[in-house]
């Protein structure tokens, strides 16, 4: 038997943030209103406040068991003018929401940039006039969070000195700390919350289907699929309807969205 095997494992008390992790974590919607305030108080201790969204395009305020509003009543966005959440066209105007469709890595941001790990294109472009309007702060650190069927959670870290602009000292210090938190928090609180299934569980696509989709979310017809890939165009209807099928679709644009929220189609950035 070989015996030069590693032990990878690490102890869990020797974890870091092992304890705080744990504090942020929701496994049912009355963990909510405690991992929101655990979630608040490492902020703050770290000097920051809290600002999350669990989907973008939802209208919908974050609560807890008891209705109460995180963001106002746990997070303390009670000013006039502070309630960003109320403003139901932020995630469309805000610079901060609208980077987390195109980064899901955290990143800090003021008036003259993104700050990421890494070069992001699409950030680049982006413009950040009136910023201070737009994002109603100097600066944040901000934790996008990418979930399951194509949910995308906004969440920033705004420092409690409002004055404050460059962030990269705290981003350095604490960005992987509030990255691990509001993650854990965020997919406990989706997770609670979901109540609805609007994919079939255990959906399993064959690659001829999954081809067969990959063609048609780029607007090939049936008749073109069937030329590309050396099959009849009876063939290529029955694959793609046969994947809405198993995905429970009412047409042929919802059956390519499922499969994109699946994962089955990629990328094409």
């Amino acid at each position: 038997m070989a015996t030069n095997v590693v032990e990878l494992r690490t102890p869990r008390s020797q974890l870091p943030y092992d304890d705080l992790l744990e504090q942020v974590s929701v496994r049912c919607i009355d963990d909510i209103h405690d991992a929101a305030v655990a979630l608040s108080t490492i902020a703050n201790e770290r000097g920051f406040q809290v600002c999350t969204c669990d989907d973008i395009s939802s209208k919908e305020p974050m609560v807890d068991g008891e209705g109460t509003i995180i963001n106002a009543d746990l997070f303390g966005w009670v000013e006039d003018g502070k309630r960003w959440w109320e403003d139901h066209r932020l995630a469309l105007r805000s610079p901060l929401p609208r980077a987390c469709r195109y980064e899901s890595e955290p990143f800090w941001v003021n008036q003259h940039g993104y700050y990421t790990r890494w070069r992001n294109s699409y950030l680049d472009e982006m413009e950040l006039h009136d910023f201070k309007k737009r994002s109603l702060c100097d600066a944040a650190i901000v934790i996008p969070v990418h979930l399951p069927f194509g949910q995308i959670s906004a969440n920033s870290f705004v420092p409690l000195d409002r004055e404050k602009e460059n962030l990269s000292e705290e981003f350095a210090l604490y960005g992987d700390l509030f990255g691990l938190v509001m993650r854990r928090f965020i997919a406990g609180y989706v997770q609670a919350n979901r109540s609805k299934r609007r994919i079939p569980s255990n959906c399993v696509l064959s690659k001829r289907e999954v081809e067969c989709l990959r063609w048609a979310a780029i607007g090939k017809t049936d008749k073109e699929i069937s030329m590309i890939v050396g099959r009849s165009h009876a063939t290529i209807r029955y694959h793609v309807h046969r994947a809405g099928e198993k995905l429970d679709s009412v047409n042929r644009a919802q059956t390519i969205f499922k499969a994109g929220q699946l994962g089955y189609l990629g990328s094409s950035a």
